[in-house]
């Protein structure tokens, strides 16, 4: 599991329980990859720390005072809504019906007490993995719908090499962009290892595919798209300078 305390990002905890021997306070008081915003049994406090606090993670017992712990979660999900931290429920009850609760509301795990503090840990990294997973993914899928309709308005169509190995081009160069520099050292072999082919034939299939595009006559929605007259009908841009455009393009746009 990755050691997130090496990204210098220590993880930012809520603990809405009792102290009375609760090790759990301690041991993440004590964590130095962790901390520990504070903590609290009554459910009233608790939704006003985290609304002010905004922790990564709340870890809460069902059973508070003042308001339980579903409560809690459903009062702050309407107020923190894309702010609300990942919640891990924590409970002495093991009843079916408060675990399918949890997960119905929203909670990422439902822990059985009594709990080592070392299981707790594990499950917050695995809770904040998949949230960082989930985000990436997100993101990846945008970014390869906002290429794809460029090229579908520049004339490049989908079902030939050349798309996958441009669209797989200006994803490499937004992730890093000094690539560019490097198209023929390493552009195209990392692409032709992706495509298990040749870089002389990734070279080929992009070049085909611009030509396409151009005989196809869209030079204008190129031009539009970049908001400059930068080609006509007798100027077609390199393999590289189309792939840097893009991708320039992208992270302009974030």
């Amino acid at each position: 599991m990755e050691n997130l305390n090496e990204t210098n990002e220590r993880i930012k905890i809520y603990i809405a329980d009792s102290e009375e021997d609760n090790n759990l306070i301690d041991y993440f008081k004590n964590n130095v990859d962790f901390e520990l915003l504070g903590n609290s049994f009554e459910g009233e406090k608790v939704i006003d720390d985290v609304e002010k606090l905004c922790p990564d993670v709340l870890v809460m017992e069902v059973m508070l005072s003042s308001f339980d712990g579903f409560v809690v979660l459903e009062k702050l999900k309407e107020t923190m809504k894309d702010k609300l931290p990942k919640i891990i429920f924590v409970s002495n009850f093991s009843h079916s019906g408060f675990v399918t609760k949890a997960v119905k509301e929203g909670a990422s795990y439902f822990m059985v007490k009594p709990i080592s503090p070392e299981n707790l840990e594990e499950r917050i990294r695995e809770v904040l993995s998949e949230q960082k997973e989930s985000l990436e993914n997100k993101n990846s899928k945008l970014l390869d719908e906002k290429i794809s309709n460029i090229f579908i308005s520049i004339g490049i169509p989908a079902h030939i090499k050349g798309y996958q190995f441009l669209r797989e081009a200006v994803k490499l160069a937004v992730e890093e962009p000094e690539i560019i520099g490097s198209i023929t050292k390493k552009l195209y072999p990392t692409i032709a290892e992706r495509f298990d082919t040749s870089s002389s034939k990734v070279e080929r299939g992009m070049r085909h595919a611009i030509e396409v595009a151009w005989n196809r006559g869209k030079i204008e929605n190129i031009n539009s798209i970049f908001g400059l007259k930068i080609y006509n009908s007798n100027e077609k841009p390199t393999n590289g300078e189309l792939i840097a455009l893009i991708a320039d393009k992208m992270l302009m746009e974030g």
